[in-house]
Formats: structure tokens, C-alpha cells, sequence
């Protein structure tokens, strides 16, 4: 079983961060390289601080297997080893604290066995019923620490946003330990729309955001907890920020270890095509779930060889399209063998997973087996790919035949709106 991983789940914090450093820009050389030290995320600045900040709190935490440090283990386990550290509680996102259930599950409460710690499971918990944890356990402070891979629909920041929500109505402080987001600085995408928010966004913001755990929680207290019910921000938000991180890498430039977030993301490969060809989770095409490259492999019983054809010959920047086959062992088509395409991303630079994802889809609906996949339980937004994508617009588009150019055109001005908007929260330059 994987080593003890913890969870704190935050409540809502004050616009203004309170970094334990400097901001990046003022550490980090050129480029926001940090002269040769290397990228250091701040959990490790809050632990070789000795959590000074944490010292005559109650802590509780927030974090899966991410959380960890760089070369002493989990934030949890150094945590509970200071015996000036009083830590109340761990809080377990989806896939649990250990990170061992797979996509809409979660891990029940238990005690853990290294620390003796009660971990919560607080996976699709509101605002309200995380403060109702928070109480439980008695916790004043709320610290987050979960790696997010800078897409709206991986559901961490959820978790963070209804921690910030909790914590602001409890008056608990809310720091989070920053670390990398592994696709960078770019924003892309559709926005969410009020009427499709849902557990897989919750919030009004672009679908690839282009943003930091720390930047999302400055941005979460600054433009959406004022508006969320109740009003007000939370009273006090701490940011540690990274050091040596240039938000215009990617996550192979960090030299940091991959630690999966979640089952079906093993890798930062993985992490670099997912703001795209998440959308497949609302087609009846298999993502790859099931498979040893999940997201990467796209395919189907009904798909054969002109599929990557199809896609190679637009020549999409920074990718090309590998024909190949695979059996999921689970998810869509389990057992059987689908004909599609393996994503090799060439030029991380270049490369627009948004974008590329749209290519696919519209090549995939010309085939008549193709389907959106609908959502059995919501008969008033029945087709997943509008949760995912934020409104009914990029399935209505694809369905009437529109290209990809005329598709993508369509978001751009939410993109910079949203751009400049966000430009105050941004941590790192």
C-alpha cells in the first residue's frame, strides 16, 4: 500500500498572500530559473522553516499522495513528528488521502497508522459539510497541499474553493503550499457558464487556467468568495510560494518527482494531453481509462487506421498521432479491442492540447457510431460534454459541422478577459 498521504482541506482566505519569501520574481534569475537551486515547492520552504507558521495553531490538513517532500516523505508525517505541532485532522479529496480509489470515489475515515491522525473523507463535501469537519476536529488552521494539473475539471480545486468557503465561515486561516503547474502559464478554453457548474466546475473560469494552487486561491478570495453566499473573503490566506519555478515550463522542465494525483494520471505525459482529451469522458470513446497510458490512448471498436490519418494530415502543432490499439481492463469498452490513436506530444511548446482535442473530436463525430455520452441522472443537462466544456456550445458546433478554427475562435475573448482578470493573483512572472 502507498505511504500515508494527507489531506487538509482549507477554508477561504484574504486576497492578499502572506508568503513566507519573497515572491518568485524577486528570487528566481532570468526566465524565473532560480540560479541553479532548482525548483523548490513550498512545502519544503514551510519545512525547512521548521512550519514556524503553524506553531500554537490547530492544524488540519488537506492533501492526497502529492504531498510531499522532497526527499523526507509526506508534509503529514514531518508534520507530526514536531512535537510543538498540534495536528488535529487530515482531509481526504477524491481518490482518497492515499490516492487508492479510483475517479468518483473516495476513501472512508480511518485512523492512520503512522501518525494515529483521524483522516476525514471529505470527496464531494460542500462548503457547509466541510465546516462541519473542520469543527469535528477541532482544526483553526487549514493547510492544502495537492499537486493540480491546471484544468478545470480536475476536481481539487474544487476541494479548495469549498475549504476556502468552510474556513472563511469558521474564521479558520487558510495556507497553502504552492507547487508548479505542470502544463504552465497558458490559458485556454472555453468558460464555465452558471447554469453547467457542477463537481467537475464548480466555479466561473476557463477551462485550462494557466494558474497555480496559490494564484487559484488568491483569485478564488478575490473574485468569487465575495460573491459566493455570505459574502466576504477569508480572513487570513497564506501562500508559500515556490521558488526557481518559470511559469512558462512545463512539468518534465521542473526536475521534480511525478507523483500521481490520481489513478488514471501516472505521469506527467499524462498531465500535458488531459486539458484536452479529458473531453472524452463525455463521448462513448474510450479516454484510455483501463490502460497503462490513460488519456493518451483515444479510440473505440468502431474506429480503424484512417482515424490517425485523418489527424496527421492536419498537421497540428507540437503532436503526432500513432495509430494503435488497445482493451481497456475497465471504463468504456472494457475487454474489447479499440482502434484509435496514442498522443505522442513532440514539441511541449507548441503543442495546444485544447485544440488538438477539438481536431480529434470532429474527426471521431464523422463516423456514425460516434455518440455523446449522456448523463442518466441530470434530465435537465443530460450530455456530459457540456459539464466538461461549460456549455452546450462545443457540441452544438461540432454537431453542425463547424471547423476547428471557427470553434476555438469562439472562446478567445472569454481567454483574455479571464487573463486579465487573473493578472493580479499571479504569483510568478
Amino acid at each position: 500500500m502507498p505511504s500515508r498521504r494527507s489531506l487538509l482541506a482549507g477554508g477561504a482566505a484574504a486576497a492578499l498572500a502572506a508568503p513566507l519569501l519573497p515572491s518568485a520574481s524577486a528570487t528566481a534569475a532570468p526566465g524565473g530559473r532560480s540560479g541553479g537551486q532548482g525548483v523548490v515547492p513550498g512545502a519544503d520552504v514551510a519545512a525547512a522553516r521548521g512550519w514556524s507558521m503553524l506553531r500554537g495553531r490547530k492544524v488540519g490538513v488537506i492533501s492526497n499522495p502529492t504531498g510531499v517532500l522532497r526527499d523526507t516523505g509526506h508534509i503529514v508525517d514531518s508534520m507530526a513528528a514536531r512535537s510543538e505541532l498540534e495536528i488535529v485532522g487530515v482531509f481526504g479529496p477524491e481518490h482518497g488521502f492515499r490516492g487508492s480509489a479510483q475517479a468518483g470515489s473516495s476513501e472512508p475515515e480511518f485512523t492512520d497508522p503512522r501518525t494515529g491522525l483521524t483522516v476525514y473523507d471529505a470527496y464531494g463535501a460542500g462548503a457547509a459539510k466541510m465546516a462541519e469537519l473542520f469543527t469535528k476536529a477541532g482544526a483553526d488552521t487549514i493547510v492544502f497541499d495537492i499537486q493540480d494539473v491546471g484544468v478545470r475539471f480536475y476536481t481539487y480545486i474544487w476541494t479548495m474553493y469549498s475549504a476556502m468557503v468552510a474556513a472563511r465561515s469558521t474564521g479558520a486561516r487558510f495556507v497553502v503550499l504552492d507547487r508548479p503547474n505542470p502544463i504552465g502559464r497558458r490559458a485556454d478554453g472555453p468558460l464555465m457558464t452558471e447554469e453547467f457548474t457542477s463537481g467537475v466546475g464548480a466555479e466561473v473560469i476557463i477551462q485550462q487556467h494557466g494558474m497555480t494552487v496559490g494564484e487559484l486561491a488568491r483569485y478564488f478570495n478575490g473574485e468569487l468568495l465575495p460573491k459566493e453566499g455570505g459574502g466576504g473573503k477569508v480572513a487570513e490566506l497564506e501562500v508559500v510560494p515556490v521558488r526557481g519555478w518559470d511559469p512558462y515550463s512545463t512539468a518534465h522542465d521542473s526536475g521534480l518527482p511525478w507523483v500521481p494525483p490520481s489513478p488514471n494520471m501516472p505521469t506527467a505525459d499524462t498531465a500535458v494531453v488531459y486539458a484536452g482529451t479529458g473531453y472524452f469522458e463525455g463521448t462513448n470513446l474510450s479516454e484510455g481509462r483501463g490502460t497503462t497510458r490513460p488519456f493518451e490512448f483515444v479510440g473505440a471498436p468502431y474506429l480503424d487506421h484512417r482515424y490517425s490519418d485523418r489527424l496527421n494530415a492536419r498537421k497540428l502543432p507540437g503532436v503526432r498521432f500513432r495509430e494503435g490499439y488497445f482493451v481497456p481492463t475497465f471504463g468504456k469498452h472494457t475487454g474489447t479491442t479499440c482502434a484509435g490513436v496514442q498522443i505522442h506530444v513532440t514539441d511541449p511548446r507548441r503543442y495546444e492540447p485544447i485544440p488538438t482535442a477539438v481536431a480529434m473530436l470532429v474527426e471521431a463525430r464523422r463516423h456514425e457510431d460516434f455518440a455523446w455520452r449522456q448523463d442518466s441522472w441530470d434530465t435537465r443537462r443530460p450530455f456530459w460534454i457540456d459539464k466538461l466544456s461549460g456549455s452546450p456550445r462545443l457540441r452544438e458546433m461540432i454537431d453542425a459541422g463547424k471547423e476547428v478554427e471557427e470553434i476555438t475562435a469562439a472562446w478567445q475573448a472569454e481567454v483574455r478577459a479571464f487573463e486579465r482578470a487573473r493578472r493580479p493573483y499571479l504569483l510568478y512572472t
